[in-house]
């Protein structure tokens, strides 16, 4: 039998490098499993801590939540190249000749970094929010270093990447505490103006979560083909919003019916050409 073959002369040669290689390969292993746990124990009580502070919004607990994780996710890294022998100072030595090529293959992942950081200096959103960004309407529901994730009307998930949301144009939905609830209404020519004016007036009087004052806007801003246009302009607290317009619509419909004012309609006429004999 060739010695070359012999386990025991196998072991011989390669033990004494597979040994430490092993060891030093559970070490790492222990470590970054340790670590990750650390790192998700750390963030979740930083969120639980921020939770506890009045002075400190959802919005800025996930972040700072966030943030603890990767940092100490980073630091686990740099450990574990440690247990293999790789000192921290060759480390950055090599993390710093490689900085160019990372910056130009990783522009999109620091760009959402940077302009995480500028969402929450910034603040043109945060938790809860209804927002329109990146020409994606729906709830912020988290903000990470990454990318806000929302919750659309019909509640789909969607992510959006920190730097298309900052640089584009945002529309918050909730960035105010009073909103303008705009109706229209149009009646036909025959109908009595200022009678469905005061019918619009009525309607909008007995609804208590319209607001005093501002005062509610009603008039005829509009003379169409077809119809008398009458605007109705109300504010009301952000999270009437909705509830609020489709009550108008709806009472003033119903109101309409009841005193006799209609609202026209598109009417098609069918002519049809008979042959003579």
């Amino acid at each position: 039998m060739d010695e070359t073959m012999n386990p025991q002369a196998i072991w011989e040669t390669l033990g004494p490098y597979l040994l430490p290689f092993g060891l030093r390969a559970i070490g790492a292993l222990v470590l970054v499993v340790v670590g990750l746990r650390i790192a998700g124990w750390l963030s979740g009580l930083v969120r639980k801590q921020s939770a506890r502070n009045l002075q400190i919004d959802v919005t800025l607990s996930n972040f700072f939540a966030s943030l603890v994780q990767w940092a100490i996710i980073a630091a686990v890294a740099i450990a574990t190249l440690q247990v293999f022998g790789v000192q921290a100072t060759s480390f950055v030595a090599v993390l710093g000749a490689l900085t160019l090529a990372i910056g130009l293959s990783m522009q999109g992942a620091l760009g959402n970094i940077a302009s995480g950081v500028m969402i929450m200096v910034f603040r043109p959103y945060k938790l809860g929010d209804f927002i329109e960004a990146a020409g994606v309407s729906g709830t912020v529901k988290d903000i990470t270093l990454f990318q806000t994730i929302l919750a659309t009307p019909d509640n789909i998930k969607v992510i959006v990447p920190n730097s298309q949301a900052i640089d584009d144009v945002i529309k918050n939905y909730s960035g105010f505490d009073q909103r303008r609830v705009d109706v229209t209404f149009g009646i036909d020519y025959d109908d009595d103006m200022d009678k469905a004016i005061r019918i619009i007036q009525a309607v909008i009087a007995e609804d208590d979560r319209i607001l005093k004052d501002p005062e509610p806007f009603v008039r005829v801003v509009n003379l169409g083909d077809s119809s008398v246009d009458i605007a109705t302009r109300s504010w009301v607290v952000s999270g009437d919003y909705w509830p609020v317009r489709l009550d108008i619509t709806h009472k003033v419909k119903a109101a309409f019916d009841r005193e006799g004012i209609s609202i026209p309609y598109p009417h098609r006429t069918f002519v049809q050409k008979v042959a003579a004999e």
